[in-house]
């Protein structure tokens, strides 16, 4: 089912998650959704927060892109992320490294909008499967972006509060914008 995604003034989305202590049909139930609904709107990821569950979940389903390439390891080696897509990841504790790059975000709670956020290039994720299996792996590029944005959604942290200055200084305007259309 294609579920209603927040937008920038829904409460849920300055929400920090709850952990998730079991793993029910219900959890099942929205992972499914939640996966069909970033599909639905061409998304790389989706945080339960963006549906009006604050929890601690995300879904991601990240392509292998020439401009903007991606990597990951599971136990040291190189794994073909892309075959694990869509992942969803429960109780995610993530840990950044190497170096800083400033790239344009968007999310799908701010239709239209984008910045430029730095994110470190390197993530290690420990988190939960959907079948409550320990998840351990490194990511770059693209793949560690999106985890650090989903991650951020579900403690309650906007991209927008990651922007350079420059750009978090126009979100005012373009908010205003997309409450009262120009007509």
């Amino acid at each position: 089912m294609i579920l209603e995604i927040t937008t920038f003034d829904h409460p849920a989305l300055r929400t920090p998650g709850a952990r998730i202590d079991q793993i029910d049909d219900s959890i099942r139930q929205l992972a499914v959704d939640m996966i069909e609904t970033m599909r639905e709107a061409e998304g790389l990821g989706l945080a339960a927060q963006q549906v009006g569950m604050p929890l601690q979940m995300f879904v991601l389903d990240v392509p292998q892109l020439k401009k903007r390439p991606s990597a990951m390891r599971i136990g040291g080696k190189r794994a073909d992320f892309e075959s694990l897509m869509p992942l969803v990841l429960l109780n995610a504790k993530v840990e950044t490294f190497g170096r800083v790059h400033t790239e344009s975000e968007g999310c799908l709670s701010f239709p239209e909008l984008s910045a430029n956020v730095s994110r470190q290039l390197s993530v290690r994720v420990k988190a939960l499967s959907l079948d409550g299996a320990s998840i351990e792996f490194e990511a770059d590029g693209l793949l560690a972006r999106a985890v650090q944005h989903e991650l951020d959604h579900t403690q309650g942290i906007l991209y927008i509060d990651r922007a350079v200055p420059e750009d978090r200084m126009d979100f005012a305007d373009d908010i205003q914008r997309l409450i009262r259309p120009v007509v």
